[in-house]
């Protein structure tokens, strides 16, 4: 895997959220399922995202846009 690759598959994960807009919240394997992206792949390319600040972070999900969300479970 390399940052090219990595930036195509956040690219992926950013458009199937964009295109989406009725639905505002997505379970991570939904998301990963939907985009066809390998479990590695898919958390490189969401980090990706984390770190243009293309996503936030909060306790109910990471969000997109403030009208897309994705759910995803912490652990303490």
């Amino acid at each position: 895997m390399d940052k090219i690759q990595i930036g195509l598959n956040a690219g992926a994960i950013w458009n199937t959220m964009d295109a989406d807009h009725d639905k505002h919240v997505w379970d991570v394997e939904e998301l990963q399922q939907a985009t066809g992206l390998s479990v590695p792949d898919f958390y490189a390319a969401l980090g990706w995202l984390a770190r243009e600040n293309k996503v936030d972070f909060g306790e109910d999900g990471i969000t997109h846009h403030g009208t897309v969300g994705l759910v995803v479970e912490f652990y303490h």
